[in-house]
């Protein structure tokens, strides 16, 4: 029965064929890539940030994720906040949440590509600005055409690349990694000598001070008979205190040998008040300032 009137059957009729293995649809998991965190697979929510390797992410699970120290094995490079850089992007106006399979959600800021997977996408360390490799490319200058902020080879991040790609971030991260910390290093050895040299000064002017407060005079060297060595003689600061006060003519009054019938600056009326006077020796009454026991 069958094959009547000479049908000729094929051989896929007759011969079962291998199944093929069930292949991934390539343009879903792009959108998937650029449109979900890579971190808990959920959708991507502002603020977004990337890694070294350029991996999308929300920054409100990378930061639960550190808190709670359970990071993935995919993500173990990514160890503190310094490891991620928040994304300056540019929103799509044509970009509709209910429609959006027909449209991506940000856009090149310079030529207004969308940044879906279809074109390559750049981001860069230093600043965080998000733009086409073609752009990158067409302009030459090294300073980010959006904020103007100066870049280099390593600065530059390819986002959501092949795994080629990702090898080449790896080693850019490494290189970038090591940079900052030479330049970490630099600065705290200028940080130390400037306070070693500031320490120094101070120490100097004190010495100053000291050599002000001691006398203009210098230390007088005594010299022993057969010895070689000199010992400076340090002038007493007592002697110097008691000459000063010396000088002074409030201080001479306090002397024992001190007398107002003696002083030549002292008038005559204020000596006759004392008993130290002519006038006042031979007198037959008490003397009215100080108490006399012969006039009792």
């Amino acid at each position: 029965m069958g094959c009547d009137g000479g049908t000729i059957p094929r051989r896929d009729e007759l011969v079962r064929l291998k199944k093929k293995p069930e292949q991934k649809d390539k343009d879903a998991e792009r959108q998937f890539r650029w449109k979900h965190c890579n971190l808990t697979q959920e959708r991507l929510q502002q603020p977004i940030v990337m890694c070294g390797l350029g991996r999308l992410y929300s920054k409100q699970n990378v930061i639960e994720h550190l808190l709670e120290g359970k990071m993935p094995e995919a993500c173990v490079h990514i160890k503190s906040l310094k490891d991620i850089k928040d994304l300056n992007l540019t929103a799509n106006p044509a970009y509709e949440e209910a429609q959006d399979d027909k449209s991506a959600q940000f856009i090149c800021t310079l030529i207004g590509l969308e940044m879906s997977g279809q074109f390559r996408f750049v981001a860069l360390w230093k600043c965080g600005c998000v733009f086409s490799e073609r752009a990158l490319k067409e302009v030459k200058d090294k300073n980010c055409s959006v904020c103007l902020t100066p870049f280099s080879e390593e600065d530059v991040v390819i986002l959501n690349g092949t795994q080629e790609d990702m090898d080449l971030m790896r080693t850019r991260m490494e290189a970038r990694v090591a940079r900052l910390k030479a330049e970490k290093k630099a600065k705290s050895d200028k940080k130390i000598k400037a306070k070693e040299a500031s320490t120094a000064e101070t120490m100097a002017s004190n010495g100053e001070k000291d050599a002000l407060e001691a006398g203009p005079s210098k230390p007088i060297t005594a010299v022993k008979p057969g010895n070689t060595s000199h010992k400076p003689i340090i002038p007493n600061k007592r002697a110097l205190i008691s000459d000063k006060i010396g000088d002074d003519p409030t201080f001479k009054k306090s002397k024992q040998d001190y007398s107002v019938a003696k002083d030549p600056k002292a008038t005559a009326v204020y000596k006759s008040l004392f008993t130290s006077h002519d006038s006042e020796k031979d007198q037959k009454r008490a003397h009215w300032v100080t108490y006399n026991p012969f006039y009792n």
